[in-house]
């Protein structure tokens, strides 16, 4: 673990964390005199990594993701300075690594296979709020949005259902009719029908059994 005393020079204040000191010794040299760069610290630890980040509060950390409590680091960042932006390095061009640092708040990837330009440019990116990454691992971040939007969109549905449409909903589930669901419920007949009628409009469906369906995949 090293700090760097880089006097008053400005630029996008780093920090490089990889438990692989031939690999930190390699970032470090490529970024101690990179244009637009503080190089800050180096850390070969999670909990030494947090603790750069407690004291220097740095725009942006170079994370190795292969460093041991990598992703838990990532989470506890937040908390601790709101500011602080990542970029995942040695990142397998896997879809569920992916989506999981997707959901960590990750603001840059670099795969295995990318180059220096490549960990320097994601840098310069994550510090201006852009989200640098191949083109690989942006369609596995465009399709994670698109099934969010679309699982939302299922949710404000039903979380338009009145209760009573909801527990007649949830008796469509279990087969009954709208005589048996009349009878259960105490109610007339044509008021069941008025509320099927509403459950499937809201759904924006047109059968019950295509408003069970969805009922199902939200469980």
């Amino acid at each position: 673990m090293e700090a760097h005393a880089n006097g008053g020079e400005v630029g996008i204040r780093l920090v490089i964390a990889s438990a692989c000191q031939l690999y930190c010794e390699a970032l470090e040299r490529v970024f101690r005199e990179a244009s637009g760069i503080r190089l800050l610290a180096t850390a070969a630890t999670a909990a030494g990594t947090l603790e750069h980040i407690r004291i220097l509060a740095p725009d942006v950390v170079l994370l190795d993701m292969a460093m041991e409590e990598a992703f838990g680091l990532a989470r506890q960042v937040p908390s601790i300075c709101s500011s602080t932006r990542i970029v995942a390095i040695g990142m397998p061009e896997m879809e569920a690594d992916v989506i999981s640092c997707a959901e960590l708040g990750i603001a840059g990837y670099v795969p295995r296979t990318g180059s220096a330009n490549d960990a320097f440019e994601a840098v310069h990116a994550a510090a201006r709020g852009e989200v640098r990454c191949s083109p690989r691992i942006a369609g596995f971040l465009f399709r994670y949005i698109a099934a969010r939007s679309v699982q939302r969109s299922r949710h404000d549905r039903f979380a338009g259902l009145t209760a009573r449409e909801a527990q007649i909903l949830r008796l469509l589930q279990q087969g009954l009719s709208n005589k048996m669901i009349s009878r259960q419920l105490g109610i007339e007949l044509p008021t069941v029908k008025n509320h099927v009628h509403s459950v499937l409009a809201k759904l924006g469906v047109h059968r019950r059994a295509e408003a069970i369906s969805l009922l199902q995949r939200k469980e």
